[in-house]
């Protein structure tokens, strides 16, 4: 079993673009549907696995370019230390106050490790200032324990 870690921020309004983070459906709509569900399905079967942009289902970023994984590791600790380093980074545009309490933030981080031991994957976002969004995410791979059929990344 191993770790993989994943990070993305962007503009809010992108982020937004659920149809983007979301598999197309099996199937395509059916012949006689209105042109733009045709289009929008084209569009989203063809960028889904490419966008950069966080899966609605958190195991779904196992399908996605390799480039996007920030980090693989083989010890829980070693990814949860990682999840901490990057929330002591990005604290301080935390558009809200709450976020930032560095005790609150330290036991994300234990919770982290503890679920990550256990085979859980882990996703976390925030509001950041301006209309931008952090979108953290920590998955246990070899397998999935939500999606065993999706392969691993780095394999």
């Amino acid at each position: 079993m191993h770790h993989h870690a994943y990070l993305w921020t962007g503009p809010k309004a992108r982020f937004d673009d659920e149809a983007l983070r979301r598999p197309p459906h099996p199937d395509p709509p059916p012949p006689g549907s209105r042109p733009e569900l045709i289009e929008r399905y084209r569009q989203v079967a063809a960028e889904f696995r490419t966008s950069d942009l966080p899966p609605l289902e958190t195991a779904y970023w196992l399908v996605k370019p390799r480039s996007l994984v920030r980090g693989t590791w083989d010890e829980a600790k070693e990814v949860a230390a990682w999840f901490g380093e990057q929330l002591a980074e990005y604290a301080p545009r935390f558009a809200s106050a709450a976020d930032r309490d560095t005790a609150r933030l330290a036991r994300l981080v234990d919770a982290a490790a503890e679920r990550l031991c256990a085979g859980a994957d882990i996703s976390y976002g925030y509001y950041l200032e301006r209309p931008s969004y952090l979108s953290l995410a920590l998955l246990t791979c070899s397998p999935n324990r939500t999606t065993p059929e999706l392969p691993c990344p780095v394999a």
